[in-house]
């Protein structure tokens, strides 16, 4: 069975997302813990999780996958802008331990004129100083697409960022098909090397969760601009391969395209009835 959803808002709370993905056609979903351009989360509604938690167990929603505000650079120049994300992010993994079967993906940051070297090195301290031996969420780097001053443009970015972290047992990666396309890895034409050399890099152990998004800028644009899926460059027969491919098929995939919720339903129906089962 084909394990795939949508970004919900998170403004109604657990349950009312979880009600919006069963109606949508969808077994899992996307959130952000917070204002995407924001810092500050609302009360923790622990009556609510609860309720989720019973429903989530019905209807199979797992895992679900919890996203960082945008905002958040753990490698900022800014030591306060530095202080800001990890205490947001230790907030929020605080908060998901509610949550059993939830992972929490983040964008590693941008190094802004510091050098990739020194980004890599504020992300692991970022991470060092949050990551605890009993944390039960598994932490997600995502793949990025390299415009400006990334920092995980490429697999051995995120490769020096997890040696470097001490309880790297806890983390694992979000691979967003928009951003490695558009970061120069082609998976419409190359699949099966992309993800060999993905294997060889990081480990296909690490890849936990799929951003299934198309993209509306050719192969190495390093542009970041996702598009509805069948409608850009990726196109729909290698979306549908990488849906069906052996080493992605049993992932969850979370769909971020520039849709509303009935375009979700169509596009998850979609990819339901490419899936071979």
């Amino acid at each position: 069975m084909l394990k795939i959803g949508c970004h919900l808002s998170s403004a109604k709370g657990y349950l009312a997302m979880g009600r919006e993905a069963v109606k949508i056609g969808a077994n899992t979903f996307q959130f952000f813990t917070r204002n995407p351009r924001g810092g500050k989360a609302k009360p923790l509604n622990l009556e609510d999780m609860t309720a989720y938690g019973s429903f989530a167990q019905e209807q199979g929603l797992f895992p679900i996958l919890a996203h960082a505000p945008y905002t958040l650079n753990p490698c900022a120049a800014d030591e306060n802008l530095r202080t800001f994300a990890r205490e947001t992010m230790a907030d929020d993994l605080a908060r998901l331990e509610h949550i059993p079967g939830c992972m929490y993906n983040f964008h590693p940051g941008s190094h802004v004129k510091q050098g990739v070297e020194t980004g890599i090195a504020r992300i692991a301290e970022h991470l060092n100083a949050i990551l605890t031996p009993t944390l039960s969420t598994t932490v997600l780097l995502e793949t990025m697409a390299g415009k400006g001053s990334e920092v995980g443009r490429n697999f051995q970015e995120l490769r020096a960022i997890l040696d470097r972290v001490e309880l790297s047992d806890k983390l694992g990666v979000c691979l967003d098909t928009c951003h490695v396309f558009d970061g120069g890895y082609d998976i419409v034409q190359q699949l099966d090397q992309v993800l060999e050399e993905f294997d060889r890099v990081l480990g296909l152990y690490r890849l936990k969760a799929i951003h299934l998004n198309d993209s509306k800028n050719p192969l190495g644009s390093h542009k970041d601009r996702h598009e509805k899926l069948g409608e850009g460059y990726l196109g729909m027969e290698a979306l549908t391969r990488i849906v069906n491919h052996p080493a992605l098929r049993e992932l969850p995939f979370y769909l971020e395209t520039p849709n509303d919720l009935e375009g979700y339903a169509q596009e998850i129906a979609r990819m339901k009835e490419a899936y071979q089962e």
